[in-house]
C-alpha cells in the first residue's frame, strides 16, 4: 500500500522561508517522479514543483521559479519543497504526489499526500 506522509506547513510571515517534506512508502521510490501541488482558495490545484525519477530534471512554473526548490533523497524515500521569500499569494494547501510522470505533467501523478496548510501572514 502506497503511503505519502507530509510534514511541515503552518504559519509564516511574509518574506520568510518554509520547508515541506514528504515521506513515501510502499513503492519503488526512485522509479517515480515526485511533485508538489498547491491549491489556493477558489482556485484549481496546480503543479508548483516537480523532479524526475532518473535525470533529476526539475520543473517550476514561472510563478515560483527562483523562489521554490524541490529535491529528493532516494535513500530516505523522501522529497522536499523549500519555499523562500513567501508571499500571501503562496498560501494554500500543499500536496505532495508521486507518479509515473512525466514529472512536468500534472496528470502524471497517481499517489497523493494528505495535504498541509501553508498560511502567509502580512
Amino acid at each position: 500500500q502506497v503511503q505519502l506522509v507530509e510534514s511541515g506547513g503552518g504559519l509564516v510571515q511574509v518574506g520568510e522561508s518554509m520547508r515541506l517534506s514528504c515521506a513515501a512508502s510502499g513503492l519503488i521510490f526512485h522509479a517515480y517522479a515526485v511533485g508538489w501541488f498547491r491549491q489556493a482558495p477558489g482556485k484549481e490545484r496546480e503543479l508548483v514543483a516537480a523532479i524526475g525519477s532518473k535525470s533529476g530534471a526539475t520543473y517550476y512554473p514561472d510563478s515560483v521559479k527562483g523562489q521554490f526548490t524541490v529535491s529528493r533523497d532516494n535513500e530516505r524515500r523522501t522529497f522536499y519543497l523549500e519555499m523562500n521569500r513567501l508571499k500571501p499569494e503562496d498560501m494554500g494547501i500543499y500536496y505532495c504526489a508521486i507518479g509515473p510522470g512525466p514529472y512536468f505533467y500534472a496528470k502524471g501523478y497517481k499517489y497523493w499526500g494528505q495535504g498541509t496548510q501553508v498560511t502567509v501572514s502580512s
